[in-house]
């Protein structure tokens, strides 16, 4: 089993300075960058393509986990592959095709996760949770940073948790939305490993000393 890892949403960064906040990631303990990209129709939002993470990739060897929130991602894979995606996670709710979407996903090189929104049931995993690397619960509704925990989503990280040990599986569980230092230890003990956190984070002067806190809440 994985041990925790923590995730610095770059979507809560300085957008005009990408290069020095690759730069202060690096400098903290966390072991991913999550990149959330949004094209406007999947979500309301939009953020940026391919080309900017592939200039993200020249200022950062840490591992680049690319949530795509998008319609129709499969559109998308040998793009964010190129760019140097690491991970690459999208929606079951996003394409009728996640079992082909995530077999793509795997040729190209990267991991593969799934993602289910607070409204998805556990259950729409279920066909393709032998395939990927990891499962995604988003624990706010996709599209906005800065959203309020919904704790409802824990049960879906227990559920999933169970299910991976029923089918002896070995993909990491994260989560996204609202994860601070009085919510990451509930989401450790569901069953969850990976700990996405964006305007926590960044909020900070000391993103060194913000990315303790969470580590020192998971041990409490």
């Amino acid at each position: 089993m994985s041990n925790q890892k923590i995730a610095p949403s770059i979507l809560a960064a300085d957008y005009a300075n990408f290069a020095s906040e690759l730069k202060r990631i690096e400098e903290t303990s966390a072991e991913y960058v999550h990149i959330d990209i949004m094209d406007g129709q999947f979500v309301p939002n939009i953020s940026f393509g391919a080309d900017v993470v592939a200039s993200m990739r020249k200022h950062s060897k840490l591992v680049f986990d690319v949530h795509l929130m998008v319609v129709n991602p499969e559109r998308f894979v040998d793009a964010y592959a190129q760019a140097g995606a690491d991970i690459m996670t999208i929606h079951t709710e996003s394409t009728l095709h996640i079992h082909g979407a995530l077999q793509k996903i795997k040729a190209a090189g990267m991991k593969a996760g799934v993602v289910i929104n607070p409204g998805t049931p556990v259950e729409n995993l279920i066909p393709v949770l032998d395939l990927v690397d990891q499962v995604l619960i988003m624990t706010v509704n996709p599209g906005f940073g800065g959203q309020a925990f919904i704790p409802e989503c824990l049960e879906k990280v227990t559920k999933v948790a169970q299910l991976r040990q029923e089918k002896g599986l070995h993909f990491d569980i994260e989560v996204d939305g609202g994860v601070d230092n009085k919510t990451i230890k509930a989401c450790a003990d569901a069953g969850a490993n990976v700990f996405v956190a964006g305007s926590y984070l960044f909020k900070a002067q000391d993103l060194v000393s913000q990315v303790e806190t969470l580590r020192v809440a998971l041990n409490d």
